[in-house]
């Protein structure tokens, strides 16, 4: 008899484990010398860098702890009255569509292209109604949106764009950047993303104006943060201005984004390479693959995600996640259409059968390791155990 392989042997690959260098570790040793733990001159530099980096002014950046919070601040300063109807992806986390909530807003599904994953713009039109206020496109796994068509329709019909950057620091449409189509770009540095921060994310807009009431909310609505109030400047008296928020970013958080940021374009051509060597070894399988990034864009290789018709390929989507499981390999599943959840089918009634491409492709899906820190023993090993396990099925 056959033994079977002891796989336990096998150190455990973690999904998205970010690459953590030594000047990453510095400086927050430096952070933690310095006593300025919370907002102050390492977030001033993060926004200074990632400004640059996105081609844009200082003062149309503002970080914050997470996208969430980006997202949520963002459709507050866009001054959406209450109740209003936001349009946006059902396939994407939940905290796209938790942010429209707890601003007051009532998100709008709207299906997605089935080859592209993300939103349809015809779709968008679709689902215009007097309510409509705003879109949230989400650049799904690094793919851009067609934003020329969705600021097309947005213009025509007087919306707000947010766009939803969670996936997309690098991402490019024609020429520009993700988050510089519409009115604010919101972007994620959490622990898998492509600059990690452990948690943290950013707001960037065109209107100056617009930024600066996003920084205040993201702090009490105070129209001084901790460092300009009890910097060595002597004390600041503050106003609270609005009532606003606690979703400021620490200075322990942007000691790691800054060197991040700083490998931002070496890490993106690694996972170019990770992504490029799964298309090649992949071809053959009978698995659904990412479309090639389309011409005048950049991917952002953020995710890289397979299919898994189980009629075609003979194993469903959990069973392969158990498979490469019991192989010691991390995997994820992004994303169960936000249909699937039951909170949103009790409040407002969705069944994932009204999106039918994002239910499936929710039913499908399923992400591979795509890590800069990815060795090629990594990687080869992820290529062999999506082989074994559907050929073996």
């Amino acid at each position: 008899m056959t033994s079977l392989p002891d796989y336990n042997e096998e150190p455990f690959l973690i999904f998205g484990s970010p690459l953590i260098e030594q000047a990453e570790i510095d400086e927050v040793v430096a952070c933690m010398q310095s006593s300025w733990l919370g907002t102050g001159p390492r977030v001033a530099r993060f926004e200074r860098d990632f400004a640059a980096y996105q081609h844009l002014a200082t003062t149309q950046v503002a970080a914050v702890n997470s996208c969430t919070a980006a997202l949520h601040v963002s459709m507050v300063a866009a001054r959406l009255e209450p109740g209003s109807e936001v349009i946006t992806t059902p396939l994407t986390f939940c905290a796209t569509a938790n942010a429209i909530i707890h601003a007051g807003l009532t998100p709008v599904l709207a299906d997605v292209d089935p080859l592209t994953q993300n939103i349809d713009p015809d779709a968008i039109e679709a689902a215009i109604t007097p309510r409509t206020r705003a879109i949230l496109p989400v650049h799904f796994a690094g793919r851009p949106c067609a934003m020329d068509r969705i600021m097309a329709i947005a213009e025509k019909y007087g919306l707000i764009v947010i766009e939803d950057c969670a996936h997309a620091i690098e991402t490019k449409f024609q020429g520009r950047r993700a988050g510089s189509f519409g009115d604010f770009g919101c972007f994620s540095f959490y622990a898998t993303k492509n600059v990690v921060t452990g948690e943290g994310g950013m707001i960037v807009g065109r209107d100056e104006a617009m930024i600066a009431r996003a920084k205040v909310l993201a702090l009490h609505g105070m129209s001084k943060d901790a460092w300009h109030r009890f910097g060595d400047k002597g004390y600041k008296h503050y106003h609270v201005v609005e009532a606003g928020f606690k979703y400021n970013m620490m200075d322990l958080q942007a000691a790691i984004g800054i060197h991040q940021l700083a490998r931002v374009e070496a890490n993106w051509a690694r996972r170019e390479a990770i992504w490029n060597q799964y298309m090649d070894a992949f071809a053959e399988l009978p698995i659904g693959l990412p479309e090639p990034p389309a011409l005048d864009t950049r991917h952002a290789y953020h995710l890289f995600t397979i299919m898994l018709d189980e009629t075609r390929c003979g194993i469903s989507r959990d069973a392969f996640l158990d498979a490469m499981n019991t192989r010691r390999i991390g995997t994820g599943v992004h994303y169960l259409s936000v249909a699937e959840h039951p909170y949103y089918q009790q409040r407002f009634g969705w069944r994932p059968e009204q999106w039918p491409n994002a239910m499936r492709i929710g039913r499908q899906t399923a992400s591979l390791p795509l890590s800069p820190k990815l060795t090629d023993a990594d990687v080869r090993r992820v290529i062999d155990a999506v082989r074994q396990i559907v050929h073996a099925s």
